[in-house]
């Protein structure tokens, strides 16, 4: 039995000290950061522009009242505003991914599309050229 509990946490030690665990685990964590920066870009930046477009209104506002607050009872509300900047923080999300993994794929292009290097001589063609430079040279 302890072979086996040896055995899984090697397992688990090998596919976690893999290469592509540890990419997973900085993309995710790179992601966070960029999903802060595009939350501030939407609400603070992207948002006032276009309430200020259409009216002066305010996004976050956006809601439909389903049953007012009575009392110590909460209002109950379909807060859609808050889902249309969800939906824009996404598209700016996907959109962004796409440029990277267009760059990314172009310069994967132009690495595939370079000439391959030209092979290296036989070692016939070698002794050959250097009897031929040495008649030159005998001739000369």
């Amino acid at each position: 039995m302890k072979e086996k509990t040896s055995g899984f946490f090697g397992e688990f030690k090998a596919f976690i000290s893999r290469g592509n665990v540890l990419d997973l685990a900085v993309g995710i964590i790179i992601g966070g950061a960029f999903t802060a920066i595009v939350n501030s870009l939407v609400n603070d930046m992207i948002m006032p522009l276009v309430g200020l477009i259409i009216g002066g209104i305010n996004f976050s506002d956006l809601k439909i009242v389903l049953s007012p607050a009575v009392g110590e009872t909460a209002e109950v509300a379909i807060c859609y505003g808050a889902f249309l900047q969800q939906v824009l923080n996404f598209l700016i999300i996907a959109f962004v991914v796409f440029l990277l993994v267009k760059g990314v794929n172009s310069l994967h292009r132009k690495k595939e599309q370079a000439p391959p290097a030209p092979p290296a001589p036989s070692q016939e063609l070698t002794v050959l050229t250097e009897i031929r430079d040495l008649l030159r040279e005998n001739k000369a």
